[in-house]
């Protein structure tokens, strides 16, 4: 893709922080249902800049209820105050489970061994918005340079997952590929996450797609660690021409989908499956993840 993920959740100067509305708890599942299903609105990120009223409103009807965000830009999203954005999304019988936000060094004050304000307002809006879980995609290189950086950013994720318990969220980290192709010691960079992190602060919400591009498959991942994928990016592969993978929509590509997320929601604990789809092959971003909805139904999610 020609724009950057990261560039386009990149958070800016914050404002003060406003008054809160606590998220409620995940809806009970019914003994038919294997759980929730949400969209990345990354996957029409085009269309939610361009028209987020519009775009949310298709989605609604298309008969997605739950979503996660990607645009979290000087304290508003999609360009909206978050008790607006709230009201916005409960009058279209939307929720918000979801959201992606850099956990940035700038975010982590060393002097006050605390977090930046900035941060905690962002966490503080995330539960104006009813948000279960605030989660950070990916790192820069400067929190993983070396295995100490590592550590530190690490240590800090735990104490983000605390912050995030005080207001009845969970804190998570996404995956991309470079986690499978960094190593400290012999050992995979991904390998050490999932050892250091307290899996009660703190949760891997694992891409299924991503991490093909730093070598490694979904289902040996999701197998070697189980119990450890309450929340699911759902992503499909193909390859191209340019010997690299990207996405596509599910069920058309490498990755036995279907297969890994019944494997994640067996041993892995799997409660939560967020549908992102990055590429779309000349198809129309709406198009299809209407049939990544029509296809996660069809498997009985």
């Amino acid at each position: 893709m020609k724009t950057s993920r990261r560039d386009f959740i990149r958070t800016g100067a914050l404002a003060a922080a406003g008054a809160m509305i606590l998220p409620k708890t995940l809806p009970a599942l019914s003994s038919s249902a294997k759980g929730i299903v949400g969209l990345q609105l990354y996957s029409v990120r085009a269309e939610m800049s361009k028209d987020p009223l519009g775009s949310l409103k298709q989605l609604a009807e298309m008969g997605y209820v739950y979503v996660e965000h990607a645009n979290y830009v000087n304290g508003r999203f999609y360009g909206y105050e978050p008790k607006e954005f709230r009201k916005i999304l409960d009058d279209l019988g939307l929720k918000m489970i979801s959201g992606h936000t850099a956990l940035n060094p700038n975010h982590w004050d060393d002097s006050r061994n605390d977090f930046s304000d900035s941060w905690k307002k962002l966490v503080e809006d995330a539960a104006t918005l009813g948000q279960q879980y605030v989660v950070s995609p990916a790192m820069n290189k400067a929190q993983y340079n070396t295995y100490d950086d590592l550590m530190k950013t690490m240590e800090i994720f735990n104490k983000a997952g605390e912050l995030c318990k005080k207001y009845k969220m969970k804190f998570g980290y996404h995956n991309h590929d470079f986690e499978f192709k960094v190593e400290f010691n012999g050992e995979k960079m991904f390998d050490i996450i999932m050892k250091t992190i307290d899996p009660k602060m703190v949760v891997i919400q694992l891409d299924t797609g991503n991490l093909y591009n730093g070598g490694a498959k979904a289902l040996d991942v999701v197998k070697k660690y189980p119990q450890r994928w309450e929340n699911v990016h759902v992503k499909d592969e193909i390859e191209t021409t340019a010997g690299r993978y990207e996405s596509c929509v599910l069920g058309e590509g490498i990755v036995n989908i279907r297969e890994v997320l019944e494997v994640a929601t067996k041993i892995g604990g799997a409660q939560v499956y967020i549908i992102e789809q990055e590429a779309y092959q000349g198809k129309q971003p709406m198009e299809c993840v209407k049939a990544d909805l029509e296809i996660m139904r069809k498997w009985g999610y």
